[in-house]
């Protein structure tokens, strides 16, 4: 048995606890030890020990590069600190785990990339909702064909609600509205169809919350090169909630309103429609870091490529452009 992939967080907010979270999936996964933890605050870097007494703490990363003897990192920190943060720990000799999203542009994800070829080292993106349980019971209903070729997809995420005052809110801090739930949303839409991307038109409101800098409503239109077409909703003005997914194939549709509500709809070509519900999948955000531990260790595939998530940047971006232009944008990468 090889020795254990010595694991460190940089960062550790309290909120979702994430830190922490990150802490005990990586504990929970054979061939893979926290061994460490930074937080630029004090009382974080407290509440670390608490949860994980056996770790090292640092005030920063640059210490904790210095001192500590370990081999990953993994960034849970604000989207426009992903990229540097990543790349000085790249650099270092670190394989990184990247908080969703990759970061807030292509040109800083192409970077991380390239940083990480150059020095040998893995770089993934912590796309954890690839494993949840309504997406794993969506994407084999549509992989088996239950609802023949799919054409069109819609998405819907949000409702009517005032956006805290937090970094979250801030545009500069993390690149908008769209890279939020959208980097999640995103992924799911790829992992379902996979035909390239022919372009993007995206738009933007900003209407009612005038106390952030984030935009108020997003959207997407994704124009795929086997004709099928993707609308994607992301909004905090929405007093009219839409379906979470929505899904129309040439035999049937999907429709779900939450994660525990998933109704497959069959039809003949009489056009009778029968009805069944979809009951979802065990959720297992584990399986990233044992995925992780067995591309490491082993040399299995990696579940989360850094290019998949680049696309997915690279698609909000583009609709971000496109809300600005008013064109339907191209996207790099495809």
């Amino acid at each position: 048995m090889s020795e254990p992939i010595r694991c460190a967080v940089v960062g550790y907010g309290p909120e979702f606890n994430m830190g922490k979270r990150h802490g005990e999936w990586i504990e929970a996964a054979e061939g893979l030890k926290l061994v460490g933890v930074c937080d630029i605050n004090p009382e974080r870097l407290e509440a670390a020990k608490r949860d994980f007494p056996h770790v090292e703490t640092f005030e920063g990363l640059d210490e904790m590069l210095e001192r500590l003897d370990f081999d990953l990192a993994v960034i849970v920190t604000p989207h426009n600190t992903h990229a540097p943060l990543a790349l000085k720990c790249i650099e270092a000799g670190k394989h990184v785990v990247v908080e969703k999203p990759m970061c807030v542009t292509v040109d800083e994800a192409t970077r991380m990339i390239e940083a990480a070829k150059e020095r040998g080292v893995t770089l993934t993106v912590f796309q954890n909702r690839r494993w949840d349980g309504d997406f794993l019971a969506i994407k084999e209903a549509v992989e088996g064909g239950a609802i023949g070729r799919v054409f069109r997809v819609e998405m819907f995420i949000g409702g009517y609600g005032r956006p805290r005052d937090w970094w979250r809110s801030d545009k500069e801090v993390s690149g908008g509205l769209f890279l939020d739930w959208g980097a999640h949303m995103l992924d799911w839409l790829l992992g379902i169809v996979r035909s390239k991307v022919k372009g993007v038109a995206g738009y933007a409101h900003k209407l009612v919350w005038r106390h952030t800098t984030i935009e108020d409503h997003v959207g997407a239109l994704i124009y795929f090169e086997d004709g099928t077409v993707a609308d994607v909703q992301i909004s905090t003005i929405a007093a009219l909630r839409k379906p979470r997914w929505a899904i129309w194939g040439t035999k049937g549709a999907i429709v779900s309103t939450s994660p525990q509500d998933i109704r497959l709809l069959r039809a003949d070509e009489s056009g009778n429609v029968e009805e069944e519900r979809l009951e979802p999948k065990p959720s297992d955000w584990g399986a990233f870091y044992r995925n992780l531990a067995a591309h490491l260790l082993e040399g299995e595939e990696l579940a989360v490529k850094p290019e998949e998530a680049r696309r997915n940047i690279a698609i909000m971006e583009a609709a971000m452009k496109s809300a600005r232009t008013g064109k339907v944008e191209p996207v790099p990468f495809e």
